[in-house]
């Protein structure tokens, strides 16, 4: 039952064939009828086709639903193997495709695939409520829930036996019938209208692309960015410059576009990309959304979706989570209203004659940081080639810490020509799994960067993690290197950290493997950044990508002093996202929100965070993390990951720092272990104690940093 962690795919029988698009009937011909004969069951994209995926999901829901009828009329008295192993070993057609297709929707996706999640959504959604609403299973669960301590289970086991009985709870086990049938329809809706928003979005940040066609508004690019910029109108058949939309409100060619109506323009065709009142508009979506969302917490015993979610994460209440976020906004804010005051005094000295707007930020930002740390990105990015940074940085890294070591595979299908794979090596020389990476932006690739996995690590199922990271850097233009910002980098360092947790979890069960609750899962990703500016490994990777030669000492100084350099911006942006989406999720049932936009403006000025030159990081219009991402009522995860991985680097500083004892210390308690366990309890196990949150305070420049440190 691994996919149906991910999303709520699924679908019950009576729904099968319901006139929906379908391509060719599965046969043992379907490149997922089997598992994949190629290394480590890496998909084999070289034989799988857009016609493939539909009927092998059809035929893996069939099968599973037949798999948990079977369980569930097991003449037998539940037992842990039965039942409950039983399930973990279900679905694995559904699985085996859904992980595929999943990953294609996002990274490179076409029409076809999107008429395919369109007709599945809600059929997914009707599979996973055929499971979790079957009676007759949910009775053969409690069974094993209420006599879990007289069964002989060791612990792992009898956490597994309360997670699943927890599963079903929420899933609305405990309703009447009737509560059932409200619950399958809201949950289909909600399915159909996520895959929608998902369509629409990527549809309108495409669309919302800025098209220059005078050279003149491309002041301030370097001869790199113009290239980069004409490939990316040729391979849309248009003649000039196009400036690819990113996913967040603020661009970062704004930081160089010295033309401030230009900056103007791109700004508000970020910012307004899903509000043109067409065919991508998403606004009545999100506020549908929300409704259904609240609508289902209240038949599930909960005030808000809010209160739903957050009871089974760390932070536990959304009080918890609102506390985190509110008790930051003084110090950020203040900061921020600093940094927009050093900005207005550049704009004034250079006789500018124009008080600073949103989309000036980056511009004079960029400036401000110049003038006072004397560092231009354009002194940077030389030193931080991207496969350099990959090879000597990011698995550099891991090999210091783990032990782990790397070789590029070219023998195995990829689904797009910009993917690489390579083969993973434990500390013992064994092979350990697989790693793909796709780094460069494409107009059918969804925005942002995330970590996900072809094929889950699982002893119970005897295969190795196939795990690949994707992101949106900029592709330079033909024949130029690939060269990276900071902020590039730390990316690499963040989704490689997903990576490993994915390659070195050693749970059995694939139920405790990756569903760690939302609110830790970033601790892995944020913890593996710091790294990337680790004197021994920065000093490996940053080297200039035509002479060789190491960064500057007084450059890489520069580097680390600016690090808190616009936090107080960064930090209020994701501030004001965090609480848009607590905003949008503590709604009660019945609440109706006629304006998004009005919505989105009150609920920012009633935590006192609205800052007019910072807007949030994602508008509620275009925030996929919280209507088809997963993290809804839970964005606030990111700052209650970084409050343990600042914490757990501290760690390392008192303990000495990048060393393969602390890695593996690190490993063991942490990474390996997945979600099988209270993550408050084995976080402790690491630390010898709670998380304290002075660590990301200074990391971020909030507070002074304490002596020693």
């Amino acid at each position: 039952m691994a996919y149906l962690r991910r999303l709520p795919i699924a679908v019950s029988l009576l729904v099968l064939g319901c006139g929906h698009p379908r391509s060719a009937p599965f046969s043992d011909r379907n490149p997922f009828a089997a598992a994949s004969p190629l290394f480590d069951q890496a998909p084999p994209f070289d034989r799988i086709h857009d016609a493939d995926y539909q009927p092998a999901m059809d035929e893996g829901m069939r099968r599973q639903i037949a798999e948990i009828a079977a369980i569930a009329a097991d003449t037998a008295a539940p037992t842990f193997d039965n039942t409950i192993v039983a399930m973990e070993k279900s679905g694995t057609l559904l699985h085996r495709v859904g992980k595929v297709f999943n990953a294609l929707a996002s990274a490179n996706t076409d029409d076809t695939i999107q008429r395919v999640q369109e007709a599945e959504a809600p059929r997914l959604a009707a599979h996973s409520d055929a499971i979790f609403l079957n009676d007759t299973l949910f009775r053969r669960v409690k069974s094993l829930y209420d006599r879990r301590e007289k069964l002989g289970l060791d612990s792992v086991q009898q956490f597994l036996v309360r997670r699943y009985y927890r599963d079903f709870v929420r899933a609305g086990a405990l309703l009447t019938d009737s509560a059932k049938a409200t619950l399958r329809a809201l949950n289909k809706e909600e399915a159909t209208l996520s895959t929608e928003f998902q369509k629409r979005l990527l549809a309108a940040t495409k669309a919302g692309a800025l098209v220059i066609t005078d050279s003149t508004e491309l002041a301030g690019f370097s001869p790199a960015e113009r290239s980069a910029a004409a490939q990316a109108a040729t391979t849309r058949h248009l003649t000039g410059w196009v400036l690819p939309l990113q996913n967040t409100t603020q661009q970062p060619a704004q930081a160089e576009l010295a033309d401030r109506a230009v900056r103007e323009r791109l700004f508000r065709a970020s910012t307004t990309r899903t509000e043109h009142g067409d065919s991508n508009d998403t606004r009545r979506i999100i506020t549908r959304l929300a409704e259904l969302r609240a609508e289902r917490a209240r038949l599930l015993g909960f005030p808000t979706r809010a209160a739903y979610v957050l009871d089974d994460q760390m932070a536990k209440t959304p009080d918890a989570a609102i506390h985190l976020l509110t008790q930051l906004v003084p110090a950020s804010t203040a900061k921020a209203r600093g940094e927009a005051a050093a900005m207005q005094a550049l704009v004034d000295a250079q006789h500018g004659g124009f008080t600073l707007a949103p989309w000036d930020w980056q511009y004079y930002a960029e400036q401000v940081r110049k003038a006072q740390y004397a560092m231009d990105e354009s002194e940077i990015k030389p030193y931080f080639e991207l496969d350099r940074v990959l090879k000597d940085g990011v698995f550099y890294a891991a090999n210091q810490l783990y032990g782990l070591t790397f070789k590029e595979r070219k023998d195995l299908p990829v689904y797009q020509a910009d993917v690489r794979v390579f083969e993973v090596f434990d500390a013992d020389g064994s092979s350990l799994g697989l790693f793909y990476c796709d780094y460069f932006k494409r107009d059918n690739k969804q925005g942002g960067a995330w970590e996900d996995t072809f094929v889950d690590g699982s002893p119970l199922l005897g295969t190795k993690p196939v795990v690949f990271n994707v992101a949106n850097f900029t592709r330079p233009a033909a024949g130029q290197p690939a060269l990276l910002t900071y902020d590039d980098v730390t990316t690499m360092f963040h989704e490689f950290g997903h990576a490993l947790h994915s390659l070195f979890i050693s749970a059995r069960y694939p139920r405790l493997a990756g569903n760690v609750p939302t609110d830790f899962v970033e601790v892995p990703s944020q913890f593996n950044e710091h790294w990337a500016l680790y004197p021994t490994v920065f000093a490996h990777f940053a080297r200039h990508y035509q002479t060789g030669q190491p960064m500057p000492a007084a450059l890489v100084d520069k580097i680390k002093r600016a690090r808190t350099f616009n936090q107080g911006f960064e930090t209020t942006e994701f501030l004001e996202a965090g609480l848009l989406d607590m905003a949008w999720h503590m709604l009660p049932a019945g609440h109706e929100v006629t304006n998004a936009d009005s919505f989105e403006t009150a609920a920012l000025a009633a935590r006192q965070v609205d800052v007019p030159l910072v807007p949030p990081r994602y508008r509620s219009t275009y925030f996929a993390h919280i209507w088809d991402g997963g993290y809804d009522a839970n964005y606030y995860a990111y700052l209650w990951s970084e409050v343990l991985d600042d914490d757990a680097y501290a760690w390392f500083t008192e303990h000495g720092g990048l060393t393969r004892a602390n890695g593996q210390r690190f490993r063991d308690l942490i990474l390996a272990r997945g979600g099988s366990g209270d993550m408050g309890v084995l976080y402790r196990a690491f630390r010898g104690r709670d998380p304290v949150v002075e660590p990301l305070l200074e990391a971020r420049g909030l507070v002074p940093a304490r002596r020693g440190r």
